[in-house]
This record gives structure tokens, sequence and C-alpha cells, in this order.
């Protein structure tokens, strides 16, 4: 039987991606949230969907839906609000009696989650976290052929990711620090996420620049040395990049064989969805590693240019 989803955050640049996975895994959005009236995408979706714009009119419609019973009460919510709110919007969640499934990071602050498991607990429901490159076919083989072959010796890692942001960036919720966690948790954790889940917990890491449009460092992982570089400054697309039309640059580097994952993206908050639904999905323990280290990024004091550092301050 399709379950009934509510949608914090529709009016954003990922909520399609959560319309579209409701959508595809037969289930029903019945209702929805943003302070940003533009949500005319609901449309591509779902065709009678309560959309609201005030927070306290939403939480009122979603309670009156709880008490008509287990037909019409909500069983999931998908969070896509700013970031800085996701701790509050899953506690929503759980209170009204369902399931969070949470855009990445799914909190800011890493004692959040330990708040956050006693609610799951009370509540007795989930919180599902999108951590979507998991779920891509060349890194679950990756990972596979790492379990089967270990290397000897701890392999050599660079990610290079430049993502151009306009002026706008710094002016919206994202280019604040306080509000999005800063440039290594709002366009790297999942980047963090995933080298974590292929090479292990951090041992230790390392900040030599960090600007509001720039951050790079080092991270040594139980079986990684990783130099990153992560940027929303246009300046740094490399000249091949630039030459080839390209808007933005990723590349991740493993021995210095490039490791091709640049396809395949379209529908993986799709497996996410059917994951969660199954109880499979990955919760908040699953995230803690993640959130711990871009908390750390965060507070850590930049120490410059060394030797580990990534070719690109070189």
């Amino acid at each position: 039987m399709p379950k009934n989803f509510a949608i914090i955050g529709c009016a954003g640049y990922v909520a399609p991606r959560h319309l579209k996975a409701i959508k595809d895994t037969g289930n029903i959005l019945v209702a929805a949230v943003d302070p940003h009236d533009s949500v005319g995408v609901l449309d591509q979706y779902f065709d009678n969907v309560s959309y609201f714009n005030e927070f306290e009119r939403f939480d009122r419609h979603i309670e009156k839906l709880r008490h008509k019973g287990e037909d019409s009460r909500v069983h999931y919510v998908s969070i896509c609000s700013p970031n800085y709110l996701h701790d509050a919007h899953i506690r929503f969640a759980l209170r009204v009696g369902a399931n969070a499934i949470c855009e990445k990071p799914v909190v800011i602050k890493p004692w959040n989650i330990d708040a956050l498991m006693d609610l799951e607990e009370e509540s007795e429901q989930r919180v599902f976290t999108v951590l979507q490159l998991r779920h891509h076919k060349s890194i679950i083989e990756l990972r596979e052929k790492l379990k089967n072959n270990p290397p000897k010796d701890k392999t050599d890692i660079e990610l290079t990711y430049i993502t151009p942001r306009g002026p706008w960036y710094h002016y919206s919720w994202k280019g604040r620090i306080e509000q999005s966690g800063g440039l290594a948790t709002n366009i790297g954790i999942h980047f963090f996420d995933l080298l974590i889940w292929l090479f292990g917990n951090v041992e230790s890491k390392e900040v030599h620049v960090s600007t509001s449009t720039k951050i790079a460092g080092y991270l040594e992982l139980e079986k990684a040395r990783v130099r990153w570089y992560l940027s929303v400054d246009k300046n740094d697309l490399p000249r091949h990049a630039r030459e080839q039309g390209k808007v933005s640059y990723r590349s991740l580097t493993m021995d210095g064989e490039e490791i091709e994952f640049s396809g395949g993206f379209t529908d993986l908050h799709t497996v996410v969805y059917h994951e969660a639904l199954a109880g499979r999905g990955y919760g908040l323990m699953d995230a803690r590693p993640s959130v711990e280290v871009v908390h750390a990024i965060r507070e850590a004091r930049p120490i410059g240019r060394n030797p580990n550092s990534h070719p690109f301050l070189k």
C-alpha cells in the first residue's frame, strides 16, 4: 500500500530529486511547505498537494491528518531545508509519528546525533540520511575490490571539486557558516563520507587553506592518505576544463588513477528511497563519521601549505 509523504523545502535545488523518488517508489505526496512560493515543480509529479508557506500551518495540517487515522497520516517526511534546520525538522517528523528522510548533512553539529538517536528510540521511528554515492554502481564495485584485494600500503588519494557559484551564494544561507556549516560541509560532506566508507576512519587531519570560496587540507585514513581541495571560485577551474566548456570540475584519483563515477547519478535518490522504505537505508550512525570530520575541519586553524598539500596549492 502506498505511503503518504510530506516534504519540507520543496522550492529548493534538490527537492525535484526527492519528488521524483517519492513518485518512482509508488508513494503519494500529500503536503509540502516552503517559505518561497515558487513551487510549480510540484505539478510535474503530483496534482493534489496541500502547500503551505508558513510552517505553523503546515504543522497543524500534519497533526490533523495524524488524527484522521492510518490511511491519512503522514508516514515519511522528506527534509530538503537549509542545513541548520535539519535537526529541528527531523524532530518535527519524529514528533508527528513519521520517519524522516533527510538530505545531507543530517545535522551540522555531531552531538545533535546523540539526541536524535534518543528521540528515534522514544518515537519508534527511523531517521534516514541521503548518502547516495554509497549506492553508485562504480563505487560499490570499487569497495568490493578493495575488500577482496586490499592494498599492502595506504592508498594515495586526491580529491578535487570545483563547483563555481556566483555572488548570490555568499548572500544566501549557504554562504553563512553558522547556517550551512561552511564549504567542507555544504559541498564536501558526501565525498568525505565516501572516502571514510571506502578507506576507514580518520586517524589525523590538517586544514591548509580556508577562505569563503575555497578550503583544502589533508586526511589520514586507516587505509588512505587524502589530499583534498574544494572550491566555489570559477578561477580555480583547470584550463583544460574551461577549454572543454565545462562549468564544474570533479576528480577523484587513487594512486594516480582516476575513479570514474561521473555518470549514473540520475536515479540514486530513488535507490535511497527504496532502501529506506525497506528499512535498510543509511541512518544516523552511518552519517556520524562524516559529520564529525567536517565539524573538525570547520573548527581547525589553517596551517598553510606543506608537503601534504593538494597540488592546486603548490
